[in-house]
């Protein structure tokens, strides 16, 4: 019998990572398999339940069949009417729903795409690390380069962007920023948006905020928007998601707002890729943007009692986490003598939980692991139990 022909992959899929959370998902199997009752404190993936005014919307919209068609490549137009209604409201910002809003299957799947739409082969992109680990793997599927941008918790967790090479400003494209942040939950002044904007202008880059986690907020915190920033639209661009404000992280629609050209290219890869977003979700989304403060501000409330009770669990073990004013994350360094890695083996072979090492958002984030908000009551309780009952 002749042997089967060899298959070449393409020098970008050799080269790509293996991604996080798709192996944090594969080692939990394998523990369950194993008869392991395992707790995942892994991904950020609210179990609480959309708002009921949506999942209705959804309801009504599904069942119209004029909604089975393909949608409109560049969203409904009353989708696009409602984020710049919210913009507005939310923020104080008047954006033109026509040409500086283009809608998202998931705002990942915007951060993923947007570099095929301004980085060249060996351009390069700077993100910081720790960061989300799609704007890396964007950034190698165009065939740019990563230039990672290390954060330290003296600097709370903020860029120093006067400390990268002009050689390597010379050569780059694009500056990605996080804030509120994942993983290190931590949130950015406004003047630091406004920094960012003057380095993006003046170095011709355009600066990409990834503000997923804006609606998520403590102790009275409120974000703010790169795009209140006077001049901002000349040079930034920013992703939301009804993922996290809405507990929506299954129905795949966000957005990206700001620079019109950079919007119109998205839009133009996106045109070419996908067909846009299954019209009944957006109509749904709309119907997301009607939802009372009121329901995040108790969802707020309800998630800041996990973190209060994280916090002091991971006290009386003698860590010192962090206490975040955003974000659905907990960020903690880990116990002397470990590594980040060793250290999450460690609680899923003796507790069976399961959170993620720092490592795994960069180079940077060695040293730390993050731990998700996003468990049920009773579950996330009986995780603390047992890292309480571990000696490290």
């Amino acid at each position: 019998m002749a042997s089967a022909p060899r298959i070449r992959f393409a020098a970008r899929i050799a080269n790509l990572p293996p991604y996080l959370f798709a192996e944090l998902d594969k080692l939990r199997d394998a523990r369950r398999a194993q008869g392991v009752d395992v707790i995942s404190l892994g991904i950020g993936d609210p179990d609480l339940p959309t708002p009921a005014p949506v999942v209705e919307a959804l309801a009504r919209a599904a069942r119209d069949p004029r909604n089975h068609r393909y949608p409109d490549y560049y969203g409904l137009e009353a989708l696009r009417q409602a984020i710049a209604a919210w913009y507005q409201r939310r923020f104080g910002v008047t954006l033109d729903h026509r040409t500086e809003i283009v809608p998202l299957i998931g705002s990942k799947e915007g951060i993923a795409h947007l570099p095929l739409a301004l980085v060249d082969p060996g351009d390069t992109v700077l993100m910081t690390d720790p960061g989300y680990p799609v704007y890396a793997i964007g950034t190698l599927l165009a065939g740019g380069e990563s230039y990672r941008i290390p954060l330290r918790a003296a600097d709370g967790w903020l860029p120093r962007l006067a400390t990268i090479p002009a050689a390597v400003l010379a050569r780059a494209q694009v500056l990605w920023i996080c804030y509120p942040s994942n993983p290190t939950a931590a949130v950015a002044p406004f003047e630091f948006f406004a920094e960012a904007v003057t380095f993006a202008r003046r170095h011709g880059l355009v600066v990409c905020q990834d503000a997923a986690y804006s609606e998520v907020t403590y102790d009275g915190y409120r974000c703010r928007s790169i795009l209140e920033v006077p001049g901002a639209r000349e040079v930034a661009v920013e992703f939301h998601s009804l993922s996290k404000t809405y507990n929506m992280t299954g129905w795949r629609i966000g957005w990206m707002a700001g620079n019109a050209a950079v919007v119109e290219a998205l839009g133009r890869v996106k045109t070419n890729v996908d067909s846009g977003i299954f019209q009944a979700v957006q109509y749904a989304g709309i119907a997301a943007f009607e939802v009372a403060q009121s329901w995040i501000d108790e969802r707020n409330r309800h998630l800041q009692r996990r973190r209060d009770r994280v916090v002091a669990a991971l006290r009386r073990i003698g860590l010192a986490p962090e206490v975040p004013k955003a974000s659905l994350y907990l960020w903690c360094p880990v116990p002397p003598r470990y590594g980040s890695i060793q250290f999450a083996k460690l609680l899923i072979d003796e507790a069976g939980v399961i959170v993620t090492p720092g490592v795994g958002f960069g180079p940077a984030g060695e040293g730390y692991f993050r731990i998700s908000l996003t468990t049920p009551d009773d579950r996330l309780e009986e995780a603390l139990h047992r890292l309480e009952a571990l000696d490290f």
